[in-house]
């Protein structure tokens, strides 16, 4: 046996071999990892997309969240304004009210004075009749007719 031959001949085999594979083997081989490296780009783009989002989405809710405590502020100011204005309504009424009863009550004060001095402009008629005709039926002498004005004081 011969080496030379033999290395030839192996040589020659393992480049069938090598050619072999290089033509069959190593082309799906290479499919896989190109599309696995495919497959690893497009989920880093992805991820970098969704980050890309969750940055826009996170502005936007932080706008909505802000535009939203903008419109409860302006609610709450409207409320307050309310709440100033029915207040101011309804002491505007107490008070109308209140002059309302003030008037009411100075008119029944007068009319019971103006009542009462009738009343008593009566009495002391009655009682200035009931004195003279008591002086009249008496004597007139000034002790008891001194005495008949300070019994009449008296009553008045």
């Amino acid at each position: 046996m011969n080496i030379n031959l033999t290395l030839i001949i192996e040589g020659l085999a393992f480049f069938a071999v090598v050619l072999l594979v290089m033509k069959y083997g190593w082309p799906p081989f290479m499919a896989a990892i190109e599309e696995r490296q495919k497959r690893i780009a497009e989920g880093l783009a992805a991820a970098e997309s969704a980050r890309a989002e969750l940055r826009d989405a996170d502005a936007r809710v932080a706008e909505e969240i802000k535009a939203a405590r903008q419109q409860a502020a302006e609610i709450i100011d409207r409320a307050q304004h309310q709440a100033n204005l029915l207040l101011d309504k309804a002491r505007e009424d107490a008070v109308a009210e209140m002059q309302r009863y003030k008037s009411a009550a100075e008119t029944e004060i007068v009319a019971a004075t103006a009542r009462a001095r009738a009343e008593l402009s009566a009495r002391v008629g009655e009682l200035v009749l009931a004195g003279a005709s008591k002086i009249l039926q008496r004597e007139v002498d000034a002790g008891t007719h001194r005495q008949l004005l300070d019994q009449l004081a008296a009553e008045i």
